[in-house]
């Protein structure tokens, strides 16, 4: 029997790199459902729609069943696990994001990464991955996240089957605590590229809004980074390889 893998993202279901997710994940022997928000949910953390109605409509044509939901990755993970599917999933992956998901004040706000979480809070093998982009590119994607840039294809295929068999290798391994592997690829990943244990770097935003005509917008700034270990998620990343961190919110990860 084929194992089934749940897929969220931040990016919204219509994004091109969940899209290449399923596609890579189906490619991979998985069965595969996908519970995502309707529209996008960036920086939104653990988020839970707690004061209003969520609803969802069916999204055909993506893996073997699809659902739109209109709330956070943590509403639509939690709704998926606890009312949509009739039995567990073997492992839950959010992404792939648009941009990286490295540094802790990014992963602490991350909807992708708090998608994950919502997956090992029900004690499944969660996975988070994210793809680098440079600015221009990454602007250009967020512009119109259902459409990749042919130039960018061959980069996002790739990760997107790293990350389907990485998934696959938590297949039927024992959950013992409260663990997300967070996975960030570099920008030109290629099959060749190697993967080192990261752990997240330290950086310090300061305000990371502007004053506007009626109060303040958010502005992102690349802040101060205060971490000079060469093994931070940002720094193996800066080396073109890619970052694989492990959350622990359990206490109990293995050194």
């Amino acid at each position: 029997m084929k194992p089934t893998a749940l897929l969220t993202n931040d990016d919204g279901i219509n994004a091109a790199f969940l899209h290449a997710l399923v596609a890579a994940c189906a490619a991979e022997g998985f069965r595969v459902v996908v519970a995502a928000p309707s529209g996008e949910r960036s920086w939104i953390g653990r988020a839970f729609s707690r004061h209003r109605e969520v609803r969802l409509t069916d999204y055909p044509g993506l893996g073997d069943q699809a659902w739109a939901i209109d709330g956070t990755p943590s509403d639509c993970v939690n709704i998926a696990l606890g009312h949509l599917l009739p039995v567990r999933p073997d492992v839950v992956l959010s992404g792939i994001n648009i941009g990286f998901n490295a540094t802790m004040p990014l992963c602490l706000s991350s909807g992708t990464l708090a998608g994950a979480t919502e997956g090992t809070a029900w004690g499944l093998p969660a996975v988070a991955c994210s793809l680098d982009l440079e600015q221009s590119l990454f602007e250009q994607v967020h512009r119109n996240s259902s459409v990749c840039p042919p130039a960018l294809r061959p980069h996002l295929e790739t990760a997107c089957l790293h990350a389907a068999r990485f998934a696959k290798g938590l297949v039927g391994q024992p959950v013992t605590g409260l663990h997300v592997h967070s996975l960030n690829y570099p920008a030109g990943v290629t099959a060749d590229t190697a993967m080192e244990r990261s752990t997240p770097a330290l950086v310090r935003h300061g305000s990371l809004f502007r004053r506007s005509a009626l109060g303040f917008t958010f502005a992102w700034n690349d802040g101060e980074n205060l971490t000079t270990d060469q093994q931070t998620d940002l720094a193996v990343l800066e080396r073109g390889l890619i970052s694989h961190t492990v959350f622990d919110f359990g206490g109990t990860a293995p050194l």
